[in-house]
């Protein structure tokens, strides 16, 4: 097959293919499957580069090309003369053609082309060639291609149980032809590192010291010795805070670094979002030689310091009711927070067609959902830089990684000396951001692949943590630390921490891996446990010091579906549907994956059967539409479960100080793990989350096996909050019965609803009431069907960094028995919507209204809005007044056909 078509830069060649017409969109129907020979194909992309000064011409300049992303394997020529081959999609790429373009035949329109060879294919060719790396069947995490460790490529490109396998090809960053005089400088990369003097990683550091800048610059050309570098510092408003010359010059020629050390008070600090005001700074850093200005390099900065506290905890920790063991927890300028968050993963397939307008509208949506941190998962792309800006401008924290998970990989000098290079460039691309939280080498490496090993390979286990360790303890830490002082590094995402950190030897630290000592606690958590039967009961989930990763899949609401699907397929095992769904993954290239991505469709069936009225409509895509909110509704449930189980453990001796659900938002449209649409729009999940991630909540934690019901109150403030907590047992219809409860020496009992005062510590939680069940239902006559606990919190208390007191409110539910077979009855909901004050009014008139869920109709695509509370709670006679964001789509014209149901209306025909 010859295919001639116009090309992009940055692109890859689906996009160029589909833009051309060659090929429909890549995710309609099953695309993912009948475009696979556009990754098993290799490609060329070819440029006449007209105007381009001949060096002859242009007297003493250099010509290099510059790539800032190729994806992956390509080979560069230009005027028809050989450059270069690259073998990864993560590093910057720097060439010299100044004597290929010196000895061009054609200097009038050189030509530029860049073969790139099938990705698949090289991966399968590396693993094949003698002496390469070998690994138990089981370590590599196999999605759809094979072989992906051996190649420094997107991971999830070779598919993943939430996404697709295009393993695209192209020029798919920014690319430049750079001509530079002698008298100037081109700088590609720099690094700017911000810390507190004497700072350590993974150290938390002295807050009354000075802030000391470490500016470092790359160079295409030679630096002249005895260049200097000055600085200048200003506000967004343009206010010079410092200025000067830096110190300290160390010029290798091609890098360029100096330092200073500014007045530690003299900066207002970056805060995360609810924590303070993201304060950002420019500052300018120019190269500068015999009165000469070579170069000018300027960014957006903040003062913060941000470490993963890993220590032992103290005996003052432990004097205050702390268990014994590691911390696992972020500090922000010096204070300990609960980090409430989500992972993320890559948006699209194709990271071209990825804006900054695009993750403008998801990062708004985190700060809408009261989330503070998002885990950049490793296994996709680094973040752009665009990204980070966001981020440092809305305040959002980014755990960041090094793009490696779910498999081991090889340790060849070749192999390793590529990762370095790739990790060097990143760490220097991002360093200066206030939004960088972290940095990980991987995930899921400690507590998957070595343990898979230990499992399958007992014997081997001994040199595969040996080359573990070569690779993500004496590769990549050196990487960061040789790049920065501002940040902490862990070779896992998930992982117990170290044993010891001693900056006196080469490599500081020591892994603590499985040696643990008991009745004590380590490290963060990931919990996936698909059977939902044992979904809400506490005993099934791990207690850690984090949670950085737990969920559940769920479907996307029909007008999603329909972006891709036809409609002949909306329903809810039709081939296309089951097919899309990659949970469980095929193993294999094997097309009918009816066989493990059945097992998924049937997780979530049980889970809906279990729990929740099942829908029975007689029109048939109503009744897919219907089933896909059900099983939206049981994932935010047990997002809820676990997320106000792990706050509750603020309090507790594990001292639980982090939840990052998976996953914030989606790749395609298919059923995933996600609280966001891959149009943006919220799944339940995600407005669920927006409530139990408030600052001061009442969570209700049932133990099945004792029995006991205790409900917390939980505040991330950093000083005390005290309130009243009212408990009521309430009827379907509205009515209160008259459930007597234990009392309480601070319980006051009137009309059947119980009032308890109390008080919560900073960043923690206290255990408000304790109810047996059991003993209530033998009391009272108590019928688990009938009825629900409604608990409702009011506390006065002082937001983080204010000095303005505030009343919170939060409301949370319990019900003893599944809604399936609770006796729910027809609320009889009413929505209007009050044009003057640009907001909907819910009622429920007749009965409580549970999982109360505004929409607008499945068949109106004309706007994708998220509402400012949804999936929630009203009690009989109840009225609630609902505000609105439009995401995209028309500002006016829905406003009147949005539609507002309850869990009741799964029961009902139509």
């Amino acid at each position: 097959m010859n295919i001639s078509i116009p090309g992009r830069v940055p692109s890859h060649v689906h996009l160029d293919l589909y833009k051309a017409q060659v090929i429909g969109n890549p995710y309609y129907g099953l695309n993912d499957f009948n475009l696979r020979w556009i990754a098993q194909s290799d490609w060329t992309y070819v440029s006449t580069i007209r105007d381009l000064p001949h060096v002859n011409e242009a007297g003493n300049t250099e010509t290099h090309l510059l790539f800032n992303g190729l994806d992956t394997f390509a080979n560069i020529s230009f005027c028809g003369q050989y450059v270069a081959s690259t073998n990864n999609q993560f590093r910057q790429w720097r060439f010299n053609v100044t004597d290929l373009w010196a000895r061009c035949s054609q200097p009038g329109a050189p030509e530029l082309k860049v073969d790139f060879r099938s990705a698949t294919e090289m991966a399968t060719q590396l693993a094949n060639e003698p002496g390469a790396e070998t690994w138990p069947f089981g370590i590599e995490g196999w999605f759809e291609y094979p072989h992906r460790a051996f190649i420094r490529k997107e991971q999830s490109d070779f598919g993943w149980d939430w996404g697709p396998a295009f393993a695209p090809a192209g020029i798919w960053k920014k690319a430049w032809i750079v001509q530079v005089s002698s008298k100037k400088l081109m700088i590609p990369n720099s690094a700017f590192d911000l810390y507190r003097e004497g700072q350590l990683n993974n150290l938390p550091p002295d807050q009354n010291a000075n802030w000391v800048l470490n500016a470092s610059l790359d160079s295409l050309t030679p630096i002249p010795k005895g260049a200097q570098m000055s600085f200048k510092i200003t506000d967004k408003a343009g206010k010079v805070h410092d200025h000067g010359y830096l110190s300290n010059i160390t010029n290798g020629l091609d890098v360029i670094s100096g330092i200073t050390t500014l007045d530690g008070n003299k900066y207002n600090l970056w805060w995360p979002s609810g924590m303070g005001d993201q304060n950002l700074y420019n500052i300018t850093v120019d190269v500068v030689h015999q009165n000469t200005t070579l170069a000018t390099v300027r960014k957006r900065a903040g003062f913060r310091t941000i470490v993963l506290n890993l220590g032992p905890v103290t005996e003052e920790q432990k004097a205050k009711g702390v268990g014994p063991g590691n911390n696992w927890h972020f500090e922000i300028n010096g204070h300990s927070f609960y980090a409430k968050g989500s992972n993320f993963i890559p948006p699209d397939a194709f990271w071209p067609r990825v804006t900054k307008e695009r993750i403008r509208t998801l990062f708004t949506a985190v700060v809408a959902g009261n989330q503070n941190m998002l885990r950049l998962w490793a296994s996709g792309a680094y973040a752009p830089d665009f990204m980070f800006d966001l981020a440092d401008e809305m305040g959002i924290l980014l755990w960041s990684e090094f793009e490696f998970g779910d498999a081991l990989y090889p340790v060849s000098a070749d192999f390793l000396e590529n990762c370095r290079q790739e990790a060097v460039y990143q760490v220097r691309r991002v360093n200066h951001h206030p939004s960088l939280a972290l940095w990980a080498g991987g995930n899921e490496l400690e507590n998957l692949e070595l343990k898979t090993v230990q499992k399958l390979a007992p014997d081997d286990y001994g040199r595969y943590l040996e080359e573990y360790e070569t690779l993500f303890i004496r590769t990549l830490l050196p990487a960061v630390y040789g790049n920065s002082r501002s940040i902490t590094y862990i070779p896992s995402s998930t992982t117990n921490g170290y044993m010891s950190l001693n900056f006196s030897n080469p490599i500081p630290i020591v892994q603590r891996y499985d040696n643990l000592t008991e009745g004590s606690f380590y490290g963060d958590t990931d919990h996936y446990n698909y059977n939902s039967l044992v979904a809400f009961d506490l005993d099934t989930y791990p207690v850690g010091r984090f949670a950085n990763e737990f969920g559940y899949h769920s479907m996307p609401s029909l007008p999603t579906w329909r972006e891709a699907i036809s409609e002949e397929d909306l329903h809810f095992n039709s081939s296309t549907i089951m097919l899309r769904n990659h949970h469980y993954p095929a193993g294999g290239l094997n097309i009918s994956n009816y066989r493990n991505s059945s097992k998924g469709m049937a997780e979530m069936t049980l889970a809906v059967e279990r729990y929740y009225p099942i829908p029975n409509k007689t029109d048939s895509v109503a009744n897919f539409s219907a089933w896909c909110h059900a099983t939206q509704i049981f994932q935010a449930d047990y997002y809820k479960s676990q997320i106000q189980f792990y706050r509750a453990g603020s309090g507790r001796p594990e001292r639980q100080l982090g939840s990052l659900y998976w996953q914030l938002e989606d790749i395609w449209q298919a059923p995933t793990w996600a609280g966001i649409e891959y149009s943006g729009r919220w799944k339940v999940l995600h407005y669920v989350a927006q409530d139990i991630y408030k600052n001061v909540i009442v969570a209700p934690l049932y133990n099945k096996t004792t029995g006991i019901l205790d409900i917390y109150a939980v505040s991330d403030l950093w000083s005390e909050v005290a309130g009243k907590l009212s408990l009521t047992w309430a009827g379907w219809g509205g009515e209160s019965l008259n459930y007597t409860l234990p009392a309480e020496s601070n319980q006051t009992t009137s009309n059947g609803v119980s009032t308890l005062d109390f008080k919560v510590g900073p960043l923690n939680s206290t255990l408000v009431a304790s109810i047996n069940i059991n003993t209530l239902s033998r009391a009272n006559n108590f019928s688990s069907t009938n009825g629900i606990l409604v608990a409702n919190l009011t506390a006065t208390g002082t937001p983080i960094n204010s000095n303005v007191t505030k009343t919170f409110t939060h409301t949370n539910v319990y019900t003893p028995a599944p809604l399936s077979s609770a006796a729910i009855v027809n609320p009889t909901l009413s929505i209007e919507y009050d044009k003057k004050n640009d907001a909907f009014t819910v009622t429920a008139e007749t009965g409580i209204s549970y999982w109360t869920w505004l929409s607008v109709p499945d068949s109106d695509s004309s706007v994708i809005v998220h509402f400012d509370e949804n999936a929630f709670f009203l009690r009989q006679g109840e009225r609630k007044h609902i505000g609105y964001h439009v995401i995209s789509g028309c500002s006016e014209g829905w406003q009147d056909r949005v539609l507002v149901q309850s869990i009741f209306n799964q029961t009902l025909p139509v």
